[in-house]
């Protein structure tokens, strides 16, 4: 039989198109949510979907050491429709959306009508995986059970816990937050403050503004006693990072002024730190170097002046960036305070930089031999403290 060239490259797409990243193992379909729904239809299977991507090290090692696995690869192709979403892909944008795919790998077990049964989320072995996928095809441990159980009943904790947690098995604390409010609702203010409470509050609440988390900033204390201190303020810590990381990442300068008011009015140094934080990172990236000025100049000794890594990062952004020199001089300052809790190679040579910037060459002179010196105390490579002997002219 004679192949034309379209048909052989017709076949070779069918091929890449069925065996996804390999041709051992695994056999992933990757032709699209639709086309796998309707095998599942037509054969009567459940679907695992995996959404991975390219650049993702835990997607890579599954595929790599997990789906070649023997064992894992009979019992997936047996008992499911094994898919593959990459989530670079226009298509995988309404997927995500909606089933809540927030982080990678990301697995659904999904029914023929397109139900969701049951998700997690990381990387696993292949003992855990067959382990999740049998659970998955347990009724009692699949989401539409122990949702309609919880809803039947909505003021058992027990039961509100069981279905967030395995929401939170696939998927962010956003995700389990209506039923988690709906349980909270049929419990009174005096009720709140109890270990099984306080692990649905954990668990599920993100709201700041929330009846539920105000109560904890108001009762810590008591909520310390269920749980423990440490807990507590890694819970505000998390509900803080929630409201506010988004908007930075986003450079949504005009919400996040709003929400980090509502995060200041907690009144924690973890918080304000964490906040100073935030302000650095939205003003960098969105090169308001007038912005980052005024919150470095108002924040540095109130927030980091213990942390000299953090101060050297900040000194790092106004060499680059700032050209005022009143400006220049006082991070000269923030940086000499580090050099006295650290005298590292990499703060003297940002010294002699900023003092470069600032044209004075004397200054500059000095620290630089001061980091050429450590360097021939420890062995250090040199490159840098080199780079400005030759610029100052130095012998």
């Amino acid at each position: 039989m004679k192949y034309t060239f379209k048909s052989v490259c017709l076949l070779w797409m069918l091929c890449f198109t069925l065996f996804g990243f390999g041709q051992s193992g695994v056999i992933f379909d990757e032709s699209g949510y639709e086309s796998v729904l309707q095998r599942s239809k037509k054969e009567h299977k459940s679907i695992f979907y995996m959404f991975y991507a390219s650049w993702c090290p835990h997607c890579n090692k599954m595929k790599s050491e997990v789906f070649t696995d023997a064992v894992v690869a009979d019992f997936l192709n047996k008992n499911y429709i094994t898919a593959a979403q990459d989530i670079e892909k226009p298509e995988a944008e309404e997927l995500k959306r909606q089933f809540n795919v927030s982080s990678f790998p990301t697995f659904l077990f999904i029914d023929e009508k397109g139900i969701l049964l049951y998700s997690i989320s990381g990387e696993f072995k292949p003992d855990a995986l067959i382990a999740e996928a049998k659970d998955a095809q347990t009724t009692e441990k699949q989401l539409p059970y122990l949702k309609k159980a919880f809803e039947a009943d909505l003021s058992n904790g027990d039961k509100c816990l069981a279905y967030i947690t395995a929401i939170r098995r696939g998927a962010n604390r956003k995700a389990s937050s209506t039923a988690a409010h709906q349980y909270l609702q049929t419990q009174k203010d005096s009720q709140l403050a109890t270990a099984a409470n306080w692990r649905i509050i954990a668990n599920a609440v993100t709201d700041i503004d929330s009846r539920e988390f105000q109560y904890v900033l108001q009762h810590q204390g008591e909520f310390a006693d269920v749980a423990s201190e440490e807990r507590v303020n890694r819970k505000v810590t998390n509900i803080v990072t929630e409201l506010l990381k988004p908007l930075v990442e986003g450079l949504d300068t005009i919400a996040y002024k709003k929400q980090r008011l509502i995060a200041k009015n907690i009144n924690k140094a973890d918080i304000d730190l964490l906040v100073f934080n935030y302000d650095c990172n939205i003003a960098e990236s969105a090169k308001n170097w007038k912005d980052y000025r005024a919150v470095t100049k108002d924040g540095v000794e109130k927030y980091i002046w213990n942390d000299q890594r953090l101060i050297k990062e900040v000194g790092q952004v106004y060499l680059k960036n700032i050209t005022d020199a009143n400006a220049l001089r006082d991070v000269v300052q923030w940086v000499q305070h580090a050099l006295e809790q650290n005298n590292s190679y990499d703060g003297n040579v940002l010294q002699s930089r900023l003092y470069l910037k600032l044209n004075d060459k004397a200054k500059a002179t000095l620290y630089a031999k001061k980091a050429k010196q450590l360097t021939v105390e420890v062995g250090w490579n040199s490159e840098d403290a080199d780079q400005l002997f030759k610029q100052l002219g130095i012998k």
